[in-house]
């Protein structure tokens, strides 16, 4: 039977390869950032503050085959990712940042293009629930974020980005992404995002 649920939590790529110090892809956060722990904190917030208010949360992460001959090389960041041989499923790179990581019996999915949508699953786990509004948040902000809420606001949701959950390894990418997609849906802080699930617990 299915679900219900006003809200679902997408978590993209909270992964070792792009947020651990020694992961390869930088282009999520930059090497010697200093806003490295406040992403995880923020992220971390949300991920909590859903789960104690029972809200699904989806985890989504890239991964490729060990011969990677699932990752199409059209782009120059494709071509990096396949130099680097960066998200190589089975390796620690891919496998879910420790603090982030899904909880036992949520959905997890899978994919290998920049729109969490595209080639996966994640539109027949989401159906489950049979939400109204996605509260997208991860890394980074300008790639799987923003495509993601691209898609999701023409597929017809309500759309909220978590944004301090959020970075790209450019600031000012990350503050021009969040840019563009206030004009799909709202902006707000994991703080707020939580405040919200509290006051609509306590109204039901």
């Amino acid at each position: 039977m299915a679900q219900h649920a006003k809200s679902v939590v997408l978590a993209l790529h909270y992964q070792n390869e792009v947020l651990h110090p020694n992961g390869k892809i930088r282009v999520g956060v930059a090497e010697e950032s200093s806003g490295r722990e406040a992403i995880v904190r923020a992220a971390k917030t949300l991920l909590d503050g859903a789960r104690a208010h029972q809200v699904p949360v989806i985890s989504v992460r890239i991964a490729f085959r060990p011969d990677f001959r699932d990752l199409q090389v059209n782009g120059p960041i494709w071509e990096n990712i396949m130099k680097l041989r960066a998200c190589e499923d089975g390796t620690w790179g891919a496998q879910f940042f420790d603090e982030l990581a899904p909880a036992p019996g949520e959905f997890t999915v899978n994919h290998t293009r920049i729109n969490a949508f595209y080639g996966s699953q994640l539109q027949e786990i989401v159906d489950l629930f049979n939400p109204d509004r996605l509260i997208v948040a991860g890394i980074a902000t300008n790639y799987v974020v923003q495509h993601t809420v691209t898609y999701a606001s023409d597929a017809g949701y309500r759309i909220t980005v978590v944004g301090d959950a959020c970075s790209s390894g450019v600031p000012e990418l990350h503050e021009g992404a969040l840019r563009t997609m206030s004009l799909l849906g709202s902006i707000e802080t994991a703080d707020q995002v939580v405040a919200g699930f509290r006051n609509r617990s306590t109204a039901a």
